[in-house]
């Protein structure tokens, strides 16, 4: 049954079929064993009934025989219907004084197997009504001997009852299973109806047409539940392939420049070869290349952080004097004023990474500072706090909160003067991600400048936040 029920579900095909199969099949397993406990159960409790009949005639004889004797039994005493077919009062010697009309004159059940005592409910037995129960109580009448009341119980009408109750079960099974099977596909086909419409949308959906959005049927179940989870992953996917096709063309634009500028030097020099110089070189492409080799280098990492794929050796690293150490390089190759005040601090992190971080903010701050700029360690909330504040234009707080993306360049004040491709802050936000640290853009020095602020975690705090 089992083997059969398996390969009929797989093999047809269609979740409302096989759902409409399986329905049906526990349902009539269900009812077949529903039928048969109910069964069992209603010819026990018929079954019961005659044995408390039985057992209330034989209480009611034998009071009146010890009481009165044989002769004051009354007839209705031995009136006999489809729950007590027969009744009789025996002697120990087998002579049968009273019994009730259709009852025989000799004992239904022989002396030796009447015993003493009351039993109700004897095994099943062969008799002219057919296969009888019958219960039986032997006692002693005082002044007026020993007596043995029988009483034969009959069960024809029970097991038609049963018999009747169990035909009226098996022909309401077909119908019963039939309904459910069909209700059953009913609804799981208006389901499914629902998850075609989704499965159809999202096959017409490309990557070129990502705004499209798969229908959401009314109601709050599983299948609406579905719908809108589909719809936020294509919202998601969306804003991501539209970040990264920004991201191509941004990266696109950026390394035209420089590699324009290569080709043009090589172009003179293949046309002039007499012109190209060492110095020329120098002047004009080696800078471009370098160039372009930097902004390779902040793409292959900007690509890495998007995969949450940075190799990151945190250690514990004295932030002060890191950013000591790039604030000496700084000077050596800016005129700006720098002012230091670096407070003894250990944080913990990626050293070269965090290197990287300082010397972003510091390339940053001398592009727009005017005179000076500033940098500050210190600890503040339980928090490494490194501040790099310059004397610039500034950025307006409206603005803020986007000039940490990627190829941002806010207005012609923060324009490139000096080769920048708008990735400095966002490699410095990334990074401070990764660290489980926070970035934030505040005023600066003078009316207006820029304050960049980056927290990270003190050492020691590296399980708490990493």
């Amino acid at each position: 049954m089992a083997r059969a029920t398996h390969w009929l579900v797989t093999r047809t095909s269609g979740v409302s079929v096989r759902s409409a199969i399986v329905a049906g099949i526990v349902v009539f397993i269900t009812l077949a064993a529903a039928g048969a406990g109910l069964a069992v159960v209603l010819y026990e409790t018929l079954l019961s009934g005659v044995h408390r009949a039985s057992s209330a005639r034989m209480d009611s004889i034998a009071k009146v025989l010890a009481t009165d004797g044989v002769e004051a039994l009354s007839p209705d005493l031995f009136e006999t219907n489809q729950q007590i077919v027969a009744v009789q009062v025996i002697t120990p010697g087998g002579h049968v004084p009273r019994r009730s009309l259709s009852a025989p004159t000799t004992p239904l059940v022989s002396i030796e197997e009447i015993g003493d005592g009351v039993h109700v409910g004897m095994p099943v037995r062969t008799s002219s009504y057919g296969d009888v129960y019958y219960s039986v109580a032997t006692f002693d009448a005082p002044g007026r001997g020993r007596y043995s009341v029988l009483v034969a119980e009959g069960n024809q009408e029970i097991a038609s009852t049963v018999r009747s109750v169990s035909i009226v079960l098996m022909a309401a099974a077909p119908i019963v299973v039939a309904a459910s099977a069909a209700v059953t596909f009913v609804l799981v086909r208006r389901s499914m109806r629902s998850v075609d419409d989704i499965r159809s949308r999202v096959a017409e959906i490309s990557m070129s047409d990502l705004a499209e959005r798969v229908p959401v049927h009314p109601g709050r179940d599983e299948i609406a539940a579905l719908a809108v989870t589909m719809n936020d992953m294509l919202e998601r996917l969306e804003v991501g392939h539209d970040a990264q096709r920004r991201f191509v063309g941004d990266a696109s634009h950026e390394l035209r420049s420089p590699i324009t500028a290569m080709i043009s030097a090589l172009e003179v020099a293949e046309a002039h070869p007499h012109l190209m110089t060492v110095e020329s070189v120098t002047a004009a492409v080696l800078p471009e290349a370098r160039r372009m080799q930097e902004l390779t280098e902040d793409l292959l990492l900007l690509a890495h952080a998007d995969e949450h794929a940075l190799n990151l050796r945190t250690v514990e690293v004295d932030l002060d004097h890191l950013a000591a150490e790039e604030v000496d390089r700084f000077r050596a190759r800016s005129a700006l004023r720098v002012d230091t005040d670096l407070v003894p601090t250990k944080a913990t992190g990626d050293r070269a990474a965090l290197s990287r971080v300082i010397r972003n903010l510091l390339d940053n701050a001398d592009r727009y500072a005017r005179t000076s700029l500033n940098v500050a360690v210190d600890q503040r909330d339980g928090l490494a706090v490194l501040a790099v504040s310059d004397d610039g234009p500034g950025i307006a707080p409206a603005d803020r909160a986007r000039v940490v993306d990627r190829f941002v360049r806010l207005d012609p004040d923060r324009s490139r003067r000096s080769g920048g491709a708008g990735l400095g802050l966002a490699i410095v936000s990334e990074i401070v991600a990764a660290h489980g640290g926070s970035l934030t853009l505040a005023d600066g020095l003078g009316e207006r400048g820029l304050c960049v602020s980056v927290q990270l975690p003190l050492a020691g705090s590296c399980d708490e936040t990493m």
